[in-house]
């Protein structure tokens, strides 16, 4: 006998039946898992591309002091004569040449010339340059790990083998449901590699960017011996924010360098006697009821009054139904109202399968969600 209960209905109406199974019910539930995944070492990428901008702040604008280049040369040769020049003659006067008695004018041979210029070569200055080439090392190394490393797969596969029986009544009921998902991606690690390649060329293109600068250009030439730890604190490194950030990168590069790719496993295989093994329990339930409608004796279980309140419920909806399909239609014949009926008739019952189809999945989501969570 077709009925036209849902899923609330049959629990409803089925209260003694639940009951029973909770009581009887004997089950066992064993889950597998297999999970394995690679944690690419991908934080330097984010730590040195936040620190670029503030090592461009100091480059635009370096530290630099003036240095006085002295020089003795020829009075024809000198360029400006300073207070430092008179001073020096004053104290060298080998280098008068000769002096007029009456005018009292000194006409010297030689004399100090002072070229004053600005320079780059300061220690700050020296220390952004050889952060420049540590980052520039810590990327080819960076690089030389990553294409060495083994891209295998990615793998999160799931199991649950489910057996239950149990007493209902005079039938003896028996499930066994096996689930398998699977995900194993092979080309995942392949497209996290080029995508962290890629993120890299453009770090160098930043860096690159860096080179360009004048005072970085200046200490090249220079061939300076680069700086090591521990670094001096001096005033402008100590309270200067770009260089703040410049020194945290700094002591990241040191202290990261080896390679830190984790390679995450977790296999598990226990019988569960928790929160899953009570949704597929419920399953087992729901699969019965559902089944137990295909008995002919189903309305039989229901108390007089309730298949009384229910036959008269039907009537009047199809009295109803009827009325309005008439009242819509007058000249409606018979033959059409019957090929009308069958059709409707077709859609609801595809739409009841949907809806089966809903609830499958719904408990499906369930299951699945309880299993990342156990594996969390």
């Amino acid at each position: 006998m077709e009925t036209d209960l849902g899923v609330v209905d049959l629990y409803e109406k089925n209260n003694k039946t639940v009951e029973e199974f909770s009581n009887t019910v004997d089950s066992s539930l064993r889950v597998k898992t297999n999970y394995e995944k690679v944690v690419r070492d991908i934080d330097w990428i984010d730590m040195i591309d936040e620190a670029i901008p503030y090592i461009d702040n100091i480059l635009r604008n370096p530290n630099r002091f003036i240095v006085n280049e002295e020089d003795i040369v020829k009075i024809e040769q000198a360029k400006k004569i300073t207070v430092e020049s008179i001073k020096h003659l004053s104290r060298n006067t080998n280098l008068i040449q000769d002096i007029d008695k009456k005018t009292g004018d000194v006409t010297p041979s030689k004399i100090l010339n002072i070229n004053k210029e600005e320079s780059y070569n300061t220690y700050e200055n020296r220390v952004i340059y050889t952060l420049i080439q540590n980052m520039k090392y810590f990327i080819i190394k960076k690089k030389q790990i990553l294409q060495q490393q083994n891209l295998g797969e990615n793998k999160n596969d799931k199991k649950i083998e489910y057996t239950g029986n149990c007493k209902m009544l005079k039938e003896n009921v028996n499930i066994s449901i096996m689930l398998n998902t699977s995900l194993n991606d092979e080309y995942q690690n392949k497209e996290d590699i080029e995508e962290i390649m890629e993120r890299i060329k453009e770090l160098e293109r930043k860096i690159l960017a860096l080179t360009g600068s004048e005072v970085y250009k200046v200490i090249d030439k220079l061939h300076i011996a680069l700086i090591t730890s521990p670094i001096k604190k001096t005033n402008m490194i100590l309270k200067n924010v770009n260089f703040q950030y410049a020194m945290q990168l700094w002591n990241y590069l040191n202290d990261f360098l080896e390679d830190q790719t984790q390679d995450i496993k977790d296999n598990k295989d226990y019988i569960d006697q928790g929160e899953l093994k009570k949704f597929v329990d419920e399953n087992f339930l729901l699969n019965y009821l559902v089944v137990n409608t295909l008995d002919k004796d189903y309305e039989d279980n229901l108390s007089e009054q309730e298949a009384e309140d229910r036959q008269k419920a039907k009537d009047k909806l199809t009295e109803q139904l009827l009325d309005q399909l008439v009242n819509l239609n007058p000249n409606l014949s018979k033959e059409n109202l019957q090929d009308m009926v069958g059709e409707k008739y077709t859609a609801i019952k595809y739409k009841n399968m949907a809806t089966i189809a809903g609830i499958q999945e719904i408990f499906k989501k369930h299951i699945n969600k309880y299993i990342e969570k156990i594996n969390g």
